[in-house]
């Protein structure tokens, strides 16, 4: 049954002091992202980007204001991100015409209905590789190994597609595609784990101490499903319009997370393979990264009154980045670093191969 996400984790991420923080920021390498000047921050992506960029160079973008107060800076509800950006909307959700899930909720044996609402981080990147998109073998990209160099700090193992929550636990068939099985469709099935690092799993141990009164104990660890595939040539053709660049689409590359034991209810990254308008021996190279957090989340904080060094600190500040709590080069660094890293990691992945 989909779990509503307590304080506990939120209070994990934040308990170190900021002193303790700060000197485990010294011992560890910077990530490669935050520190490199081959990362170019720009408002938004445009189609005269394909024309201009040079090989090593990576333009970023999460729609996030710098100098905003808003701690939801790059933040969009879900149907707000439909109609305004439909057709992001519809391939960096799980499936096209997906929608903010509903589903029964059995509270002290009392069964409800319950509508959850979602807010959505999304980041795009741009980059050249210099060789033409036939030299590209995406099917390289499409497996463990590949995904285990992203991110080494997450470990992944392959899923049955029969085994994948949404399909054998009927609690949660709301995340079920309604056209075909996951991994279904020349696709691999993954599950993955992320243990929380540092001195998050003792802030865990204690936060969950403090959830009095209740039989759930967050873990200390995020775990997620997901779906990995190189995207069929139909399919990848019309991602033209997405990435507005004026050339064919050679190839796609998406990973989809459909499932996940806390704080996110999906997310996606999707690469899209352009030959460059004015070199077609050179690939234009389009990243996206979407990730859909369960809006309580983000709402929550009159619990953390009790706990003083808690007491100024938000969810939703932690969660994008904006925290002196915030430790690390992966999730527990925001979701913001996450998907630059990650980004970035492609593209040094696909210029080194």
């Amino acid at each position: 049954m989909p779990r509503r996400f307590p304080a506990a984790l939120v209070v994990a991420l934040a308990l170190a002091v900021p002193a303790q923080g700060q000197e485990a920021a010294k011992d560890s390498p910077k990530p490669a992202a935050l520190v490199s000047d081959r990362v170019k921050d720009v408002p938004a992506l445009t189609p005269g980007d394909a024309a201009s960029l040079k090989p090593g160079t990576v333009l970023f973008s999460d729609h996030r204001e710098a100098a905003s107060t808003n701690p939801e800076s790059g933040l969009i509800a879900f149907e707000a991100w439909r109609k305004s950006r439909p057709q992001e909307a519809a391939a960096l959700s799980p499936w096209p015409g997906y929608t903010e899930p509903t589903y029964t909720q059995t509270v002290n044996g009392v069964a409800k209905q319950r509508h959850e609402t979602l807010k959505v981080y999304v980041a795009e990147g741009r980059f050249v590789v210099a060789k033409p998109p036939s030299a590209i073998d995406l099917a390289a990209f499409a497996n463990l190994d590949f995904l285990a160099k992203m991110d080494p700090v997450i470990s992944h193992k392959r899923l049955d597609p029969a085994e994948a929550t949404p399909t054998k636990d009927p609690a949660a068939a709301f995340a079920k595609r309604p056209d075909r099985p996951w991994c279904g469709a020349g696709g691999v099935c993954i599950e993955s784990r992320y243990d929380l690092e540092g001195k998050l799993p003792l802030g865990v141990k204690l936060a969950n101490k403090l959830e009095l009164g209740t039989s759930k104990k967050v873990a200390e660890f995020v775990s997620f499903q997901s779906e990995l595939r190189v995207l069929p040539p139909g399919e990848a053709a019309g991602l033209a319009a997405l990435t507005k660049i004026d050339t064919p689409v050679a190839g796609g590359l998406e990973q989809t997370i459909f499932w996940v034991n806390q704080i996110l209810r999906f997310g996606k990254f999707l690469a899209v393979m352009q030959p460059a308008p004015d070199d077609p021996n050179r690939t234009v190279v389009t990243t996206y990264m979407a990730l859909a957090i369960k809006a309580d989340v983000l709402e929550r904080k009159q619990e953390y009154a009790r706990v003083p060094v808690l007491k100024n600190l938000l969810p939703v500040q932690v969660l994008m980045g904006n925290s002196s709590f915030n430790t690390g080069t992966s999730i527990s660094a925001g979701v913001p670093t996450y998907a630059r890293n990650r980004i970035v990691a492609f593209a040094d992945a696909l210029a080194k191969r």
